[in-house]
């Protein structure tokens, strides 16, 4: 491959991985073209991307980003994927996809992942890393910690204040009903 040609790719790549801060390395070694295609295509229904790219320009591109964490996972017949505009597909779904594929299709594997510089290696760290919240998930635990006290809140303080409303209704009907009977 001519260095111009590889320079065009080198730049394609690094569009692509632009804003990408977090990715799984998948080796899909022994899985058939058909298979391949459907696989993408599920993927892509998700908002995930799968990138086969040769080791040294990959590891180049992401030395330029700044994942340097990712360097160091990139060895062997391997693809990336990632959410489509960086974090949209959080890793923890695309690990969790990726995993999901793997029990149908064995030959695909998740060999490491790397969510914010911190590398999750093998079969137990990966797990592990699925297993965890994603951000969606993480946020609606976070609005359900503060809307239950808040709640409760609003019902301490409202309950007094609805008694004392109907104690000044009843004086009212009362003072009402005693100035028409005079």
């Amino acid at each position: 491959m001519s260095k111009p040609v590889k320079e065009l790719l080198r730049k394609e790549f690094a569009r692509r991985f632009a804003d990408v801060s977090s990715l799984a390395v998948v080796d899909q070694t022994g899985v058939d073209a058909v298979r391949t295609n459907q696989i993408r295509a599920r993927l892509r229904d998700q908002g995930i991307r799968l990138t086969v790219v040769k080791n040294a320009m990959a590891r180049q591109v992401l030395r330029e980003q700044g994942m340097d964490a990712a360097v160091e996972v990139v060895e062997g017949p391997c693809a990336l994927a990632y959410g489509e505009d960086g974090e949209t597909a959080g890793i923890v779904s695309v690990v969790r996809e990726l995993l999901e594929i793997g029990k149908e299709t064995p030959a695909l594997t998740v060999k490491a992942a790397v969510m914010e510089g911190q590398v999750y290696r093998g079969d137990d760290q990966v797990e592990a890393l699925s297993k965890l919240p994603t951000r969606d998930e993480a946020l609606a635990k976070l609005v359900a910690c503060v809307l239950g006290p808040a709640g409760r809140l609003v019902g301490a303080v409202s309950g007094p204040s609805r008694r004392v409303a109907g104690l000044v209704k009843a004086v009212q009907q009362r003072h009402e009903e005693s100035a028409e009977a005079a």
